[in-house]
């Protein structure tokens, strides 16, 4: 996308003159919020505050808002917008206050922030660190909504590890942020009880939208400053650590326990996925490779199942996939390379009698 000359902040579909609704919000009676945030999540948070911010009665008004620059999707070259600046031009947000910068750092977009008079910042899967510079322009601070409960889980990725580690509790928190990775004091927190089938986007979804009301509920006391002093500061020594996930980390081995398999799937839910490779033997005797993608699985709870000590069998609706310690993974659907998702008996009723082994 062309940026604007002189190269000033890249703004989404704008480098026309300035809109005068900063003008007009710094002469409101309303707090100015600048929200930050980017895919899907983020974008139910910013629906719910653009539509509490439209009350009569509301204490503040969403002045602006930063998102991820425009990025080619499913593979084509076409430009799209973020979920945020999407549901933000739908709901007629001004395009001149929808700021895309690359990063948060550039001076051109520190001093555009500065312009809108941001007296609270709230950042929901953003995307991007903030620098020092940033956090010292809205006085009341920069705030956060981290689904995990602070200090579990500080990252990229908190809800996908907590289901890996195959927790039964969760939560979101609201927190202050400062320059270490998500270590401010936490304003509030809600706990969460996660069983044993829900996946990663889901569960994202869900505590997002548990964060969103959480917020509401606490915006009167941070935007009169009462929070900060009531904020308590995380204890360093129980902080645990959610680094980003990569598609390498996806192979699922059949030489761990069928529970752990089971967490990895729910947890790799969306991307990167999770994939196992499976030998089919041919007519001939010989064995084809089957690249596939587990999509759906539970852990079995029968120990009477007999067979190979490889060999992959089927009973009710489900793939039996032998695992460690005489455990037994059940594969509900999965995906061929290039084909949809298909349930387990589809997929075995393709097999026409084959032997289906795992690979060694």
């Amino acid at each position: 996308m062309a940026r604007c000359s002189p190269p000033l902040l890249c703004r989404f579909f704008c480098c026309a003159a300035k809109s005068t609704s900063a003008t007009a919000a710094a002469a409101s009676a309303k707090k100015n919020i600048v929200f930050l945030g980017s895919p899907q999540v983020a974008a139910s948070v910013l629906d719910t505050l653009l539509a509490a911010s439209g009350s009569p009665d509301s204490i503040f008004q969403v002045a602006a808002i930063v998102t991820q620059p425009p990025a080619s999707k499913n593979r084509g070259r076409k430009l799209m917008p973020s979920a945020v600046a999407q549901l933000a031009l739908d709901r007629g947000f001004p395009h001149d206050l929808i700021f895309t910068p690359e990063r948060t750092g550039e001076e051109s977009f520190l001093s555009d922030l500065k312009e809108v008079r941001p007296e609270l910042c709230i950042t929901a899967a953003y995307g991007n660190i903030l620098p020092q510079r940033f956090l010292d322009i809205p006085p009341y601070g920069t705030v956060n909504i981290h689904p995990s409960l602070l200090p579990l889980y500080r990252g990229a990725a908190p809800v996908q590890r907590a289901l890996q580690d195959g927790v039964s509790e969760t939560g979101v928190s609201l927190a202050y942020t400062v320059r270490a990775l998500d270590a401010g004091p936490v304003i509030a927190c809600e706990r969460f009880s996660v069983d044993d089938c829900i996946k990663a986007p889901e569960l994202l979804s869900m505590l997002f939208n548990i964060g969103s009301k959480l917020l509401l509920h606490e915006l009167p006391s941070v935007l009169d400053g009462s929070a900060k002093q009531k904020a308590k500061p995380q204890d360093d020594s129980k902080a645990t650590l959610a680094p980003k996930m990569n598609s390498e980390e996806s192979w699922l081995t059949f030489d761990e326990e069928a529970k752990v398999l089971h967490n990895k799937v729910r947890a790799f839910a969306g991307w990167p996925g999770t994939r196992a490779k499976l030998q089919l033997m041919n007519q001939k005797g010989e064995p084809d490779v089957l690249d596939i993608k587990v999509i759906s699985t539970k852990v079995s709870t029968s120990s009477d199942k007999t067979g190979d000590e490889n060999e992959i069998l089927f009973s009710g609706n489900s793939l039996l996939i032998p695992c460690s310690q005489s455990t037994w993974l059940e594969v509900l659907e999965l995906q061929l390379a290039g084909k949809k998702v298909t349930t387990a008996r589809d997929f075995w009723n393709g097999l026409r009698g084959q032997k289906l082994l795992k690979s060694p």
